[in-house]
């Protein structure tokens, strides 16, 4: 059940929720693209496939645990970060705790629609939140109150 459902307060909205953007995906795929032209060598290079397709598999699987076990939600009261599975982590904030929200987006983030969101509130700046789908529209639902 989602860590998001057991912290919700009586009368408490969701107006946005996020997650971590695909792009997690990006090494595994182009692990398997190069197991494919390894593999396309011959019989000399099957073991090279082989090991390419393995390791592109657990990254991709560690990709998809990531995605699943986070959680970004914006309410009408606060900011909601939860990540993790066994060991969970999560960050509360406010809204009239926060002074500022942050957008970093690298040229591929930009085309991709994805980035690093920090938030500054009063007297403190929480991790960044990395690799978030749609920082853009994140950072306009937390300084849109």
């Amino acid at each position: 059940m989602s860590y998001i459902k057991h912290v919700l307060q009586p009368g408490e909205t969701v107006r946005y929720k996020g997650s971590v953007h695909w792009i997690l995906y990006l090494p595994p795929i182009i692990l398997a693209v190069v197991g494919v032209v390894v593999a396309a060598a011959g019989p000399a290079g099957l073991l090279g496939a082989a090991v390419c397709f393995v390791i592109a598999l657990v990254l991709a699987l560690r990709a998809w645990f990531i995605r699943w076990m986070t959680e970004i939600v914006v309410t009408d009261r606060r900011v909601i970060y939860a990540r993790g599975f066994i060991r969970r982590h999560s960050e509360e904030v406010n809204m009239d705790q926060i002074e500022r929200v942050d957008v970093d987006q690298s040229m591929l983030g930009r085309l991709f629609h994805y980035g690093d969101v920090t938030i500054h509130g009063t007297g403190t700046t929480y991790e960044p939140l990395r690799a978030v789908d749609r920082p853009i529209v994140l950072r306009n639902e937390i300084t849109a109150r």
